[in-house]
């Protein structure tokens, strides 16, 4: 054999390995919200923030298929059987019930859950810290500071003799948010009344009726149907004017009164990390849920001002942002 003929075959034999490795098909996320595709954009983003932090760029070395249910269940769990019947090779569920729902329907593929819910109360994990199974993920726990949303409420309208709970019943975490409220409301001094709303219509009529009632001001309970319609529901507050405070600083960027929580979006980018492990090879059960190290207070001073209310020195002292 001539050594050019020797030197071009050599160099194809090395080659085949590269062309193999090439072909690999990429590992396969299914993202699945149980919310409107457009109202979930910025988390989203957070999550793809997290993924490219761990080594991941959609395209290049993972892919990632979006799904949305838009609030009905039959699509959710078809979207679910899809991805099973797929093998992909990690879930990520955007929203407690969106996990609840991955988990029954999967006992092998990895996933990593964002929600607001106690993640060991509905059943999802059996510790924090030892998760078990095939599913961890990031928890902003939202109910649990729920007593700390009214109080801060409170120091707004110390006057107020009643507050309305505004909540979406299929939210698992709902139950908890209501006890925890009704509890630091009694602590207070204060009468509760709980107002369900499933859908627009529902909504406007839990508004309406706080209104007629009226209550000195709302807490709004979390979930994705109160997430989607966070214009509505701070313009159905700003229309009936009531001073409302918030879960997340969302419902604040689009003119709601006050928010007290965690970053939701900085959670969506730590469960786009978690994903990144998993696909590196570490196992859900080994990953701790996450929890929020910090928790802020926005106050939106132009919504007080419509409103008529004049913020206390104290109040803005303890705001970690202040909108004009």
């Amino acid at each position: 054999m001539k050594r050019r003929e020797f030197i071009t075959l050599l160099g194809g034999a090395a080659a085949w390995p590269v062309v193999a490795r090439a072909q690999q098909p990429l590992p396969v996320i299914g993202f699945l919200n149980s919310r409107t595709a457009d109202s979930a954009a910025y988390l989203v983003a957070g999550f793809r923030k997290g993924l490219k932090e761990a080594g991941f760029v959609e395209g290049q070395n993972v892919s990632v298929e979006y799904h949305s249910a838009d609030g009905e269940p039959d699509r959710l769990l078809a979207t679910l059987a899809a991805f099973v019947r797929r093998d992909v090779t990690v879930i990520v569920a955007a929203g407690s019930g969106v996990a609840l729902s991955a988990k029954a329907a999967t006992t092998s593929i990895p996933i990593v859950f964002a929600g607001g819910s106690d993640p060991v109360a509905v059943g999802l994990v059996a510790s924090l810290n030892r998760p078990g199974g095939n599913i961890t993920g990031v928890t902003i726990i939202s109910h649990v500071i729920d007593a700390k949303r009214l109080e801060t409420l409170h120091l707004l309208i110390p006057n107020a003799g009643s507050i309305a709970l505004i909540v979406e019943p299929a939210n698992p975490s709902t139950p908890t948010v209501v006890s925890e409220t009704q509890a630091a409301a009694n602590a207070l001094g204060l009468q509760t009344t709980v107002y369900k709303a499933d859908n627009a219509l529902s909504l406007e009529a839990a508004f309406a009726a706080a209104a007629q009632q009226k209550v000195g001001g709302l807490l709004i309970g979390g979930g994705p149907l109160l997430g989607d319609l966070r214009i509505q529901v701070t313009a159905l507050a700003a229309r009936h004017h009531l001073p409302a405070i918030y879960s997340l600083r969302e419902y604040v960027e689009v003119g709601g009164l006050m928010s007290y929580g965690s970053d939701f979006v900085d959670s969506y980018r730590q469960a786009g990390a978690y994903a990144g492990r998993i696909l590196k090879g570490e196992k859900p059960a080994d990953l701790p849920v996450l929890q929020p190290t910090k928790f802020e207070l926005v106050i939106n001073l132009k919504a007080a001002k419509a409103l008529g209310l004049a913020v206390p020195d104290k109040l803005l002292a303890l705001a970690d942002e202040v909108i004009e």
